[in-house]
C-alpha cells in the first residue's frame, strides 16, 4: 500500500494540467494584447478592444484556464471598463469637429488628419459619426475633394483616427441588462421546471414512457433521445426543448457509472440534436425566420413545406452524423441499460401543481407560432409560478446553477461589443467575396457563418450575413450561377450547425451546466459537425437544392 502511495505521489498527471492552465493563460493575454499593440485597417479603435476581448475569451473558453463562467465575469468586466460610456476611456470623451473650406463649386478642403484615404466621418452628435466617400483631387497637409453631399455648416470629425470614430459608446448597464435578457430567463425557467421534475421525480417518469420503444442498447437510447429532441426542437424554442428534455436525460447518466463515456453521449446528444432539429421547419430558430423574411423582401417566397422538403433531409443526415461521431468518439462501456425507474407519478397537491405548470409551459412553448407570446415570457410561468405555489423552496432555489447563466451572459455581451463597434462587420468585409468562383462562394459563406455563429448568436450572424448575400444577388456581384435562395438557405443552416463551445448555443450552455461534459469533449464533437456538417449542406446545394427551388 505504501508503494501505491509513493507511485501515485510521483504521478506526473498534474504536469500537463498546469502547463495546460500556463498555456491558456499566456494565449489568452497574448491574445488580448494583439490588437492593441498592432493596427488592423478598418477596424475603430473600439473595435480594436473588442477584438482583444474577443480572442482572449475564446483562447479562454477552449483551453480552460479558469471556469468557463469566470471568463464570461471577466468579459463583462473588461467591457463596461474598456467599452462603456461610464469607462475611463470613454468617460466625456466628444468627436473633435471642424467645417469644411469650400474652394469651388461643391469643391472643399479639410486637413489631413481629418480624412482617410477617400473618406471623411460626418459629426453626427458629440459621440455618433457617421462615413461618408469622397472624391480626392488633391492630398497634402490639406486635402482637397469633391462632394455634393455637405456644406460650410457640415460638422466634420476633425481627426479620423478619434477613438469615437465609428464607434458609439453604450452605458454599462448594456451589459449588466445581459444577466435579464429573455434568453437568461428562458433559461431560469428551464432549469426551474427541471429542478421541479427531479423534486417530485417526473423526470424518471417520463424517462420511463419516452424511451420504453427504444430498447435496452445505449446507441438506441441514445438515438431515441435525439429524435424526440430535434421533432420537437422544431416546433419550439431549441432552448426550452434542451431544458425539458434534460430533465429526461439526467437521471439516466445519474444510473450510469462516472468513468462510462454514455454518460458524456446523454448529455451531449439533446443540445446537438435541439440545434439540427430547428433547421426543420421555418419556426425552428430565428436565423429560419431572418432568411424566410429576407428572401420575401426580394419576393421569393418558401413555402412551409417548401422548407421542410428542402431541409429535413439535412436535417436528418446530420443527426446521424453526430449520432455516429459520438459513437466513435465517446463508445459506451455498458452494453445494454435497462431504466430503473417506476412510472409512479406523486399525485400530491405541489406535485399536481408542477404537472399543471409543466405542462401549460410546455404547451405554450409549443404553440409559441400560434398565439405570438415569446418563449421568454413563457419562462416566467415557472419561475413565478413554481415559487408563489411553494413547489420549489428557496433551499432549491439556491441549487439551481446560476453560474451557467453568467456563462450565456457573458456570451451575449461579447456579441454585443462585436456588433456595436463594428467587428463583427469588419470581420466579414474582409473577405473580396466578389472574387470567388460559385462554389468557394458558398464554402467561404458557409464557413464564415459557422465561424462566427460559435461566438456570436447564430440570430446575429445571419442579420449580418443574409444583408450580404442579398446585396450580392441584386447588384449581380455573385456572378453567373448565383443563386440566392440556396447561399441564404446555406448561410442559415451553417448557423445552425455552430456547436463547438458551451457559449456558441444556449443548448450547449445547458449541457455543460449537468457536470458530465468538459469543453474538449463538446469541442470534438462539434468540430466533426461543424466541417462534415457543412460539407454535407454544399452538397445538397450543388445536387439537391436546385432540383426544388
Amino acid at each position: 500500500m505504501p508503494t501505491n502511495r509513493r507511485r501515485r505521489g510521483k504521478s506526473k498527471s498534474a504536469f500537463p494540467k498546469w502547463t495546460k492552465t500556463a498555456v491558456g493563460l499566456g494565449l489568452g493575454i497574448i491574445g488580448f494584447c494583439i490588437p492593441l499593440l498592432f493596427t488592423f485597417t478598418g477596424l475603430s479603435f473600439a473595435g480594436h478592444l473588442a477584438l482583444g476581448i474577443f480572442l482572449m475569451a475564446a483562447v479562454f473558453w477552449m483551453f480552460e484556464p479558469i471556469p468557463i463562467y469566470s471568463t464570461s465575469m471577466l468579459v463583462i468586466f473588461l467591457q463596461i471598463v474598456l467599452l462603456s460610456t461610464q469607462g475611463p476611456l470613454f468617460q466625456g470623451s466628444q468627436l473633435p469637429e471642424t467645417f469644411a473650406e469650400p474652394v469651388g463649386e461643391q469643391t472643399w478642403s479639410l486637413p489631413a488628419e481629418a480624412v482617410d484615404g477617400d473618406q471623411i466621418f460626418l459629426k453626427k452628435s458629440p459621440t455618433r459619426s457617421e462615413e461618408l466617400s469622397i472624391e480626392v483631387i488633391e492630398r497634402n497637409d490639406q486635402v482637397i475633394f469633391f462632394s455634393t453631399e455637405i456644406t460650410a455648416e457640415t460638422p466634420v470629425v476633425a481627426q479620423y483616427k478619434h477613438k469615437l470614430v465609428q464607434y458609439e459608446p453604450v452605458s454599462y448597464t448594456r451589459f449588466f441588462n445581459t444577466l435579464a435578457s429573455p434568453i437568461i430567463i428562458l433559461f431560469l425557467g428551464g432549469f426551474m421546471l427541471a429542478a421541479g421534475a427531479v423534486k417530485y421525480n417526473l423526470d424518471k417518469n417520463l424517462t420511463n414512457v419516452l424511451l420504453k420503444p427504444f430498447g435496452t442498447k445505449p446507441m438506441f437510447i441514445v438515438l431515441g433521445l435525439m429524435l424526440v429532441t430535434a421533432v420537437l426542437s422544431a416546433f419550439m424554442s431549441n432552448t426550452a426543448t434542451t431544458a425539458m428534455m434534460m430533465t429526461v436525460a439526467i437521471p439516466i447518466a445519474m444510473q450510469v457509472a462516472k468513468e462510462d463515456k454514455f454518460r458524456i453521449m446523454l448529455a451531449l446528444c439533446i443540445p446537438i440534436a435541439a440545434n439540427i432539429g430547428g433547421m426543420a421547419t421555418p419556426i425552428g430558430t430565428p436565423p429560419n425566420a431572418i432568411v424566410i423574411s429576407a428572401l420575401n423582401q426580394q419576393g421569393l417566397g418558401i413555402a412551409f413545406g417548401s422548407w421542410m422538403a428542402l431541409m429535413v433531409p439535412l436535417a436528418l443526415l446530420l443527426l446521424l452524423l453526430a449520432w455516429g461521431t459520438m459513437r466513435v468518439i465517446f463508445p459506451p462501456t455498458v452494453d445494454s441499460f435497462k431504466l430503473a425507474l417506476k412510472s409512479s407519478f406523486d399525485k400530491s397537491y405541489k406535485a399536481i401543481m408542477l404537472y399543471a405548470i409543466f405542462g401549460l409551459t410546455v404547451l405554450l412553448w409549443v404553440t409559441e407560432a400560434q398565439h405570438g407570446i415569446p418563449s421568454g415570457m413563457i419562462a416566467f410561468l415557472p419561475i413565478a409560478g413554481l415559487t408563489v405555489t411553494s413547489v420549489l423552496s428557496k433551499d432549491d432555489v439556491r441549487s439551481l446553477p446560476w453560474e451557467v447563466l453568467w456563462l450565456v451572459a457573458g456570451g451575449i455581451a461579447l456579441g454585443i461589443s462585436m456588433e456595436n463597434t463594428g467587428l463583427a462587420i469588419w470581420l466579414v468585409s474582409s473577405i473580396s467575396w466578389e472574387m470567388l468562383p460559385q462554389f468557394m462562394l458558398l464554402l467561404v459563406f458557409g464557413f464564415v457563418a459557422l465561424m462566427l455563429s460559435n461566438f456570436l448568436s447564430n440570430t446575429v450572424t445571419a442579420t449580418l450575413l443574409i444583408p450580404l448575400a442579398i446585396s450580392m444577388g441584386t447588384a449581380g456581384i455573385g456572378g453567373e450561377g448565383f443563386n440566392l435562395i440556396i447561399t441564404s438557405l446555406l448561410i442559415g443552416s451553417a448557423c445552425n450547425m455552430a456547436m463547438l463551445l458551451p457559449i456558441s448555443t444556449p443548448p450547449n450552455a445547458i449541457a455543460m451546466s449537468t457536470g458530465f461534459i468538459k469543453t474538449a469533449d463538446m469541442v470534438k464533437v462539434g468540430i466533426v459537425i461543424g466541417i462534415f456538417g457543412l460539407l454535407t449542406a454544399l452538397t445538397m446545394a450543388l445536387i439537391y437544392w436546385p432540383f426544388l427551388i
